[in-house]
């Protein structure tokens, strides 16, 4: 190609030789087939340019359809301001659940900011928790509909509201049943990770829920149904798990409000950040406290005082605990949670139970003269507390 480019008729004339990049440039286009291919090349690279930015509209207009706009924003930040000096601003997760709604409220009634996020699953009937959604509401504080494990949305929310705490209730009811649909947590971490660093309170309830909510329907207490058409009108027996050698099993029941003592106290005692930015400083504050009522009771003794309050006869189906089950036994040490919470149990079984059952037959529409409960619960909104 060189002797190409030299005048055909020696002293004539002398013709520069090309820089680098150009002789190479000529030899890519030497040939009709080289040309080709570079054409075909840049055709593909077009097309998935434009798909790409088409896809990329598509989701970005999806995410903005579905996370509400400025719209949303304005009732989040509403939602998360505190209302006294020195008020934290929490994420609530789970907060249409049965403890989440509880520590929400107390929360809100302290002054502090409180935004909630729940998925509104359909493990047990949902229009309570939607009923539990319009409460929070009436008392200023926003529930975001949304998954856990949706590290956008997740991301979205901090950016939004820089929470001083995370309150992480979110939790998926039933023994078994969690350990069948095990989800990955710790996407509510990451975007905490950042500066300034929230604190992040998380619960565990080793009693299997409170005393005031067997209807959860945890697999190691009586499976109590949780739709409008319970035991007391449609007479299906319920589940009582027993441990190995016929032992009953006992739970440490702790009623509602004791709970969420625990939980409202525990932020309270978070020292400064010891990280920001990716940076750690020191080791961070790391402390379990045990919630429990100090006084465990058996399974079927819960059974037979809701039998007594309700004033029906269970139809029991006993079986022994599966491998996969829970523990036999429980009862928690809280020397630690009433020296440095002040945490101490107020409400025994009984009592809880006996509040319990008045809500619940009056939240489902109990009907004395048939014995049975109404079919739709989702209008009494303002009992479900």
């Amino acid at each position: 190609m060189e002797d190409e480019l030299l005048p055909s008729t020696p002293g004539k004339g002398k013709i520069e030789r090309s820089h680098t990049i150009n002789r190479q440039f000529h030899r890519c286009f030497a040939s009709t087939g080289n040309m080709f291919l570079w054409a075909l090349f840049l055709i593909a690279l077009i097309a998935c340019y434009l798909s790409f930015e088409s896809f990329a509209g598509i989701s970005s207009r999806y995410f903005r359809a579905s996370w509400g706009g400025m719209r949303l924003e304005k009732q989040i930040r509403a939602s998360a301001t505190p209302r006294r000096p020195g008020a934290i601003s929490v994420l609530v997760t789970g907060a249409a659940g049965f403890v989440g709604t509880h520590v929400s409220l107390a929360l809100r009634k302290r002054g502090d900011g409180v935004v909630g996020l729940d998925n509104f699953n359909s493990y047990y009937d949902p229009s309570l928790k939607k009923a539990r959604k319009a409460l929070l509401a009436s008392h200023g504080v926003l529930v975001v509909e949304g998954d856990i494990n949706d590290a956008r949305l997740l991301a979205r929310l901090f950016d939004v509201v820089p929470f001083t705490h995370v309150m992480h209730l979110a939790a998926q009811a039933g023994v078994r049943y969690a350990i069948e649909k095990t989800s990955s947590y710790p996407a509510v971490v990451r975007p905490a990770r950042r500066s300034p660093t929230p604190t992040i309170t998380s619960t565990a309830s080793p009693s299997r829920g409170s005393a005031s909510s067997p209807s959860t329907g945890h697999g190691d207490a009586p499976t109590w149904p949780t739709s409008p058409s319970p035991a007391t009108s449609s007479r299906k027996p319920i589940t009582v798990y027993r441990g190995k050698n016929h032992i009953d099993l006992a739970r440490d029941f702790t009623y509602i409000d004791d709970v969420v003592k625990g939980c409202v106290a525990s932020p309270d005692t978070a020292q400064k950040s010891t990280g920001s930015g990716g940076q750690k400083r020191g080791p961070a504050q790391y402390h379990i406290y045990n919630l429990g009522n100090t006084s465990p009771v058996t399974v079927p003794t819960l059974v037979r005082i809701l039998e007594r309050h309700l004033k029906v006869k269970a139809m029991r189906n006993v079986v022994e605990m599966p491998a996969n089950g829970d523990v036999p036994f429980t009862h928690a040490n809280i020397r630690t949670a009433l020296a440095e919470l002040g945490y101490s149990p107020a409400t025994n079984l009984e009592t809880g139970l006996k509040r319990f059952v008045k809500w619940y037959l009056s939240y489902y529409g109990y009907n004395p003269a048939r014995g049975t409960l109404a079919s739709s619960a989702a209008t009494k909104a303002s009992k479900s507390s």
